[in-house]
Formats: structure tokens, sequence, C-alpha cells
């Protein structure tokens, strides 16, 4: 009887975690583009990949800070609302450069839709541990970022692009990890389950948009 309980109260947790994670990541998304398309209309020009970098680590260290309080779900909105703001140029660039990038835009937003809905429903439905994958996704993204980091010093297009290439595996496997983190226990914060899958949301959709551009055929 004492099992049937805590089996009980166990679930009532993982699916209050799922539900508030996905509102919450719903509204961040929707706060993150709003600052994109400010960014946009007020042609803000590129943060930089120091200010960038600056502003995302300062911001997830007071996300991480906070992640108990209620001040924690202020800090998620800062985060994702800058990371909004990042990327309105980089957008807005696209959608200059390409005489397509209207429609290379919109192929990367639902491409990313897709690929998020999919797994995270694969994750759900399929009740798979996905824990295994812990130690080759840290390493991959730190060997990943750093690669990325290289490109962008020394304007190493073919490392660019296996980087992007990377980062769309990656993210998709951090969505299946923290998805099936959630549905097993593993993870119990709502605030740093949302700023995860929206990170891997946001270079997923980064990454496509690059691989889209290069394949693109516009000069």
């Amino acid at each position: 009887m004492n099992t049937n309980v805590t089996t009980s109260s166990r679930r009532i947790v993982i699916n209050s975690v799922l539900r508030n994670t996905y509102q919450l990541l719903s509204a961040t998304l929707l706060f993150s583009g709003l600052m994109a398309y400010l960014s946009m209309s007020l042609n803000l020009p590129h943060f930089g990949l120091l200010i960038t970098l600056v502003g995302y680590f300062g911001l997830l260290f007071l996300v991480t800070r906070l992640r108990n309080s209620a001040f924690g779900i202020l800090a998620v909105f800062a985060l994702t609302g800058f990371m909004g703001l990042t990327l309105g140029p980089v957008i807005g660039a696209y959608t200059t450069a390409f005489s397509n990038g209207s429609e290379l835009v919109a192929m990367a937003m639902s491409g990313t839709g897709i690929i998020f809905l999919t797994l995270s429903f694969y994750a759900i439905a399929s009740g798979r541990d996905f824990n295994f994958m812990s130690g080759f996704l840290t390493a991959g993204i730190v060997v990943a970022f750093l690669a990325g980091i290289g490109a962008i010093l020394f304007s190493i297009p073919a490392l660019s692009l296996a980087v992007s290439a990377a980062f769309i595996l990656l993210m998709s496997g951090l969505i299946l990890f923290e998805t099936s983190n959630i549905i097993h226990g593993g993870e119990t914060n709502y605030i740093m389950a949302t700023v995860t899958l929206f990170i891997s949301i946001y270079n997923l959709f980064l990454s496509l948009l690059h691989l889209l551009g290069i394949f693109s055929g516009d000069d």
C-alpha cells in the first residue's frame, strides 16, 4: 500500500514538473520571439561574440542561483529575452542577404518545431531512459562549442559547417535526454528543465538556419 502511494505521489510530481516545464517553455519561446522581432524592428546591430557569451553565461548563472525561488522565473525570462534580442540581428541578416531569406527562416523554424515535438513525443511515449547519453552530450557540446568559437575567430567555413551539423545532432540528443530526465524523475526543477530545452531549441534553430543558408544556392 505504501509502495503504491509512493509511486502515485512520484507520478504526480513528475507530471507537475513536465506540465510546468512546457507551460514556461511556451511562454519563454513567445517572449523570446517578441524580443527578436523588437530587435529586428529597431535594427539593432549584432551584439558580438563577447557580449553574447558574457550575457548568456551571466544570466544562466543567475537562473541557476535563483532556480528554487520565484525570482528564478524572472531570471528565465531575462535569459530567454536576451537570447531573443541576439537572435533578431541574425534573422535580419538572413532576410537581407538572401533573396529567399524569409523562406529559409520559416523552414528553420518549422524544422525546429517538428524535430522538438517528434523527439519529445517519442521520449514520453516510449518511456525510454536516455540517461546513458549524459557523458556523450556533455563532452560533445563542450567540443562543439569550442570548435564553433574557433570557426568564428579564424573564419573557417568548413569547420563552421561541421559545427552546425554537430549541434543539430547534439541538441536533438539533449531534447531526448532532458525530456527523459523529467519523466523518470531525474530533473525535478522545472525552471532548469525549461532553460535546457529552450537552449536546445535555440541552438537547433540557429544550426538549421546556418545549414539552410549554406545549401540554399543563393549567392
